[in-house]
């Protein structure tokens, strides 16, 4: 069974940085998508950024364009998500996902439990 396991997140004042980590364990799919997705409370689930099983393809929504860089390394079956310049809007849960490629950006077989993001102002 994969397993999705996500830690850094934590508490921040606005402009600070934070680095999201996702460990991956019983992964099948040797071409594979990772990615990372948010739910702010009250608020639908979005879409944040995705990497390729090799790394050398990435795709970011508008809101996080400049600011996040998601990066993997696959010796260590992990994800990365590194978050600069936060924002209050920031605020969320975050959630590490994997799944087979060859369905675009946004679609996923399994979710990590998220892990709490809180920018303050």
């Amino acid at each position: 069974q994969v397993q999705l396991v996500e830690s850094g997140g934590g508490l921040v004042q606005a402009g600070g940085s934070l680095k999201l980590s996702c460990a991956v364990s019983g992964g099948t799919f040797s071409w594979n998508i990772m990615g990372w997705f948010r739910q702010a409370p009250g608020k639908e689930r979005e879409f944040v950024a995705a990497i390729n099983w090799s790394g050398d393809s990435t795709h970011y929504s508008d809101f996080v364009k400049g600011r996040f860089t998601i990066s993997r390394d696959n010796a260590k079956n992990t994800a990365y998500l590194q978050m600069n310049s936060l924002k209050p809007e920031d605020t969320a849960v975050f959630y590490c996902v994997y799944g087979r490629a060859g369905r675009g950006w946004y679609e996923y077989d399994y979710w990590g439990q998220g892990t709490q993001v809180t920018v303050s102002s």
